[in-house]
């Protein structure tokens, strides 16, 4: 026999369990809470933007292999500024206790479509390193690509600048929290249907008739025990309430 369910249905089955679904949402939410808060460690960002000048040519107007060929240099420059030959003065310059690689990891580097500006982007735990790294990054690269590429056609445009009260780009908390609580309603929500689906007990006559195959004939209203202690203390007919059996 095949089962369906109804929204009514859907609808008790939440209402049943809704103290289970809120503290599941609730626990869920406290965790996240706590753990970013207290647990994740606050990372900062710091960004410079560098400017790659075209070459000056005679003629007037550029064609689309010019176009294309800046674009290779500005896509050759930003994998340079990531390579050992860069970050290894970086870190000597600010002696760092890292390696190239980490280094490389902390750092993002990009270009509008079309522009010849590169982005230079730094996160760390410290905001006035993010900012010192970032700098000297820049600086270094300017310097360095004179003898990597035999050309001097980088300027900095917009060095890093502290800040006196920085916020960290990351965790989010507020949206840790948020996803967090929305997890734990679903899970609640799982739990809930998991729960109503392992209990078998028979409850109403439609359980009956589910389980049996069988239409229900009567049924049998539930007798309390204040209506029980009613009728047993209520007098026989034929009797009087007033007489009193004697003793022998």
């Amino acid at each position: 026999m095949e089962e369906t369910i109804s929204l009514q249905e859907l609808f008790a089955t939440l209402k049943k369990r809704l103290g289970l679904i809120i503290g599941t949402t609730i626990v869920a939410a406290i965790i996240a809470a706590a753990i970013s808060y207290f647990y994740l460690t606050p990372i900062y960002q710091a960004s410079t933007q560098i400017l790659v000048n075209q070459e000056q040519v005679e003629k007037q107007s550029f064609d689309s292999q010019d176009i294309q060929t800046n674009l290779q240099l500005i896509n050759t420059y930003n994998v340079i500024i990531k390579t050992p030959a860069i970050l290894s003065k970086v870190i000597e310059n600010l002696d760092l206790d890292t390696t190239p690689a980490e280094l490389s990891n902390q750092l993002t580097v990009n270009s509008e479509q079309n522009s010849q500006v590169v982005n230079l982007t730094v996160q760390d735990p410290e905001s006035h390193k993010a900012v010192d790294i970032a700098n000297t990054i820049a600086e270094v690269f300017q310097k360095e690509i004179v003898n990597l590429m035999q050309v001097d056609n980088v300027n900095i445009l917009s060095p890093a600048v502290y800040v006196e009260d920085p916020k960290p780009v990351k965790p989010n908390k507020e949206l840790n929290v948020a996803i967090a609580a929305v997890i734990g309603l679903m899970i609640g929500v799982g739990i809930a249907f998991l729960l109503e689906y392992l209990d078998t007990t028979v409850k109403t006559e439609n359980d009956i008739e589910e389980l049996l195959g069988l239409p229900v004939l009567g049924l049998v209203s539930p007798i309390s025990r204040k209506d029980v202690n009613t009728a047993t203390d209520a007098p026989q007919k034929g009797s009087s309430p007033h007489v009193k059996k004697a003793h022998i």
